[in-house]
């Protein structure tokens, strides 16, 4: 497979036009969900012949860049609890380490590779299932970017979490955005573990922590995705410096994967203005389906040493990302459009 020089600034030039146009898809979904993005750049390092720390190490340094990118936007849109987002990052903060550690010990045991494409393909599939499941069902859960305008005190709040919020009540209690009231150590166990899985498998954890936070603690929709993004910003940075100083961060990788992020990730942060993302749920849900699909069949290939199948899978984990990228930008351009030109019925 193909590998640019780890650990410098030199690259191929066809890597350095992959990393950009990566960057730019990449962007747009992670500034669109507040995830769906950022957790296809190790898997696609790794199947490219990177080493499991630098894949990791260079992961967490993408996302840390883009969640920049991404917050600022958001802070304009009014859709960050600082109080929540600062609550969280001690709880990362550990999760990580813990996280980092385990990726080490298991590279040295020369398991890293191996063992951190399982839990891509476990993860992925199983929230990939659940979401296109609610997709085809037309149920809640969609992100309702139209909200944004209205009283967080509308939301309703999920049966779990009005559950949790009910049951666990240890000091002490938090009110959030929104009128939520829960207790800190329900968001710092929350904070945990996906900061265990940022730093084990190189994401921001957005993927799993944006669910956690509206099921689990009962934050609004809206709120979470901004939230997150702040969140990671703060586990980015932590993660890209504990693998930086063991060498896992390649400049050569994150540098173009960022100057194409830089504009990805303000498109698709606009874009939660004007698109009601229930419509492209369940290409969100697809995406996570193809990037379990595409990780399994790349650890095939690596495994009986066939780099025809290494080569499918990592095609699958780019066309994935781009197909939910260009629905993101159609959709967008046909909402402004219909804004700007209302049909006859709506304008009368």
């Amino acid at each position: 497979m193909l590998n640019g020089s780890v650990g410098s600034l030199g690259i191929a030039p066809e890597l350095l036009a992959v990393f950009v146009g990566f960057g730019l898809v990449v962007g747009i979904l992670f500034g669109f969900f507040g995830m769906g993005g950022s957790f296809l750049v190790t898997p696609a390092l790794l199947m490219m012949g990177y080493p499991p720390r630098v894949a990791v190490g260079s992961g967490m340094a993408f996302v840390f860049g883009t969640a920049v990118i991404a917050t600022l936007k958001h802070h304009d849109l009014g859709q960050v609890d600082y109080k929540l987002g600062g609550i969280m990052i001690a709880g990362t903060t550990l999760g990580i380490e813990v996280g980092r550690a385990s990726v080490f010990y298991l590279e040295d045991l020369g398991l890293a590779g191996g063992i951190i494409s399982i839990a891509y393909v476990l993860l992925l599939g199983g929230i990939g299932l659940m979401v296109t499941r609610e997709a085809i069902k037309g149920g809640g859960g969609g992100i309702d970017h139209d909200a944004v305008e209205k009283d967080l005190s509308e939301y309703e709040i999920p049966d779990t979490a009005k559950w949790i919020q009910q049951t666990i009540r240890i000091p002490p209690m938090v009110t959030l955005r929104g009128d939520v009231r829960v207790s800190a150590w329900v968001i710092t166990f929350v904070a945990f573990l996906t900061g265990l899985l940022s730093g084990f498998l190189g994401v921001g954890g957005g993927f799993i922590r944006m669910p956690a936070m509206i099921y689990g603690i009962g934050v609004p929709v809206p709120v979470a995705v901004g939230t997150d993004l702040f969140e990671i910003v703060f586990s980015g940075a932590i993660g890209s410096y504990l693998y930086g100083q063991g060498g896992g961060v390649d400049l050569g990788i994150v540098v173009p994967l960022l100057l194409g992020s830089a504009l990805g990730a303000r498109v698709g942060s606009a874009a939660t203005a004007v698109v009601d993302a229930d419509g492209i749920k369940i290409y969100f849900g697809g995406m996570l389906l193809a990037g379990a699909v595409a990780v399994g069949i790349g650890e095939i290939g690596s495994y009986v040493g066939n780099p025809v199948l290494e080569t499918i899978g990592l095609l699958l984990v780019i066309g994935a990302a781009v197909v939910v990228a260009a629905a993101i930008l159609y959709t967008t351009v046909i909402s402004l459009r219909e804004s700007h030109h209302p049909s006859p019925s709506t304008a009368d």
